[in-house]
């Protein structure tokens, strides 16, 4: 049984202030000495690092499109285990999810498969006597959605908030906390949304703290408390990553290198935590400032994030591209999404970067963004051919050619198409996996480390 506290951050729409309202409460939960379990709903990468600055612990994500609805409340449970209180910050507007698929992997279908009660954020800047329709629409839309109240954010002064307060009276719902506009504590934005904290350092801990202290002084924290214990019981057993250990497997631990640093942060927890029961020794490197791979890596794991806001950076560190580019061509499994696949291509931005696939990569105007279908094309080291998957794409830059003479991927939707590149023992692909879904995607990736 999942029997932690727990209280949903959701919005009538995107930049009504859920993070900030979130990070907030997880960082004033913390100060009082309260373990917080941080999850975000969808399959973003950025609010994740927030959390984590704010409670110590793992963002993690809690994804029904990727993973299944099956699969939210074990992970819940497993990132939640021994917690005080978990907040999940939400994902858009309450109701909305996987476009053309209903409540699928929506705030709102998450909250009831949580069993939680759902605290509604809204931006108040532009309304009086009005809120209480907006908030009484979304209470009533979905009566398995249980709404406990309301966060009033962008309250211009004293006055509008009695207007606000006033007319929220007759709508039954409490208002649990009301902000001020505050710009200060803003967090700046590039073209895929926040800055992510690896590449702010004290300035992302200093706008942590404004949002904790913000919020402790305009929430009610102990009703929040008491609505986040109103949570019943959960019957499930939570999620192991002990799932991806092969039973026979040999005493031996490959060493699996693993890109970190500022260019490469869109990592789900749970990926390490795979490779790691599956048997692996898994070590962090930065592409930023390490010139060699770590001693004796035989596999290789380059995930998402910002590699064309540092290509002068990565393209000047020579001895690790080198090292990349050796331990590729040597056979050896590499994993690489979106942003890894960008460094093993030949040039990004007209700077050299590994040449491990001959294509050329750079930014572009349009956003790709959305949920896909996908089925592998051929054997890999991360999947055999035939295996089904689900992931999504999250990037404003080019590859072309896009898929080489083995692709990795066969998209269905939205469009069909082929995708990413396999060779020798690389698989790259603009695709975000969640491997919680399938985990003998890490079993096998480091069964094949042990066979180098």
């Amino acid at each position: 049984m999942v029997n932690v506290p727990r209280l949903v951050i959701a919005a009538p729409a995107s930049g009504s202030g859920k993070t900030t309202v979130a990070t907030g409460l997880m960082a004033a939960f913390a100060a009082r000495g309260l373990a917080v379990s941080p999850h975000k709903v969808g399959p973003d990468y950025i609010d994740p690092g927030y959390h984590s600055l704010a409670t110590g612990r793992p963002g993690r994500n809690l994804d029904a499109y990727m993973c299944g609805t099956d699969l939210i409340a074990p992970l819940f449970a497993h990132g939640s285990a021994g917690c005080d209180l978990a907040v999940v910050e939400g994902v858009m507007g309450l109701y909305d999810g996987a476009s053309g698929q209903g409540e699928l992997a929506s705030t709102a279908q998450v909250a009831k498969l949580l069993r939680a009660p759902v605290v509604l954020v809204v931006d108040a800047s532009s309304q009086s006597r009005s809120v209480a329709a907006l908030v009484h629409g979304f209470a009533s839309w979905d009566p398995e959605v249980r709404i406990g109240g309301v966060i009033l954010n962008k309250v211009a002064s004293d006055r509008h908030e009695a207007l606000l307060r006033d007319a929220l009276d007759e709508s039954g719902l409490p208002v649990l906390g009301v902000l001020r506009r505050a710009p200060q504590v803003a967090t700046p934005s590039r073209h895929l949304g926040l800055v992510p904290v690896a590449e702010r350092g004290p300035e992302a801990v200093d706008a942590v703290a404004a949002m904790g202290e913000r919020v402790r002084a305009g929430c009610d924290l102990d009703a929040l408390m008491a609505l986040a214990r109103t949570a019943p019981a959960l019957p499930d057993e939570a999620w192991e990553p002990e799932c991806a250990r092969k039973p026979d497997a040999v005493a031996m631990k490959p060493v699996v290198a693993v890109a970190g640093g500022a260019a490469f942060t869109f990592a789900y927890a749970e990926h390490a935590e795979l490779l790691t029961a599956a048997g692996a020794q898994v070590v962090v490197f930065d592409p930023l400032r390490d010139e060699k791979l770590p001693v004796g890596t035989a596999g290789l794991v380059i995930g998402g994030g910002f590699p064309e806001m540092y290509a002068p950076e990565l393209s000047a560190n020579e001895p690790l591209r080198r090292a990349v580019t050796e331990l590729a061509l040597s056979g050896a499994p590499v994993a690489a999404e979106c942003a890894g696949l960008l460094y093993l291509a030949r040039e990004l931005d007209g700077r050299p970067m590994c040449g491990v696939l001959d294509a050329e990569a750079r930014m572009s105007e349009r956003l790709t963004l959305g949920y896909r279908q996908a089925v592998a094309v051929s054997d890999s080291a991360l999947a055999v051919a035939g295996t089904r998957m689900r992931g999504h794409e999250f990037h404003r830059t080019v590859l072309e050619p896009g898929a080489g003479t083995t692709p990795a991927w066969g998209m269905h939707q939205p469009e069909r198409r082929v995708e990413g590149y396999v060779q020798r023992g690389v698989h790259a692909s603009y695709l975000h996996t969640h491997w919680a879904a399938s985990p003998g995607v890490a079993r096998r990736f480091v069964e094949h480390c042990r066979a180098r």
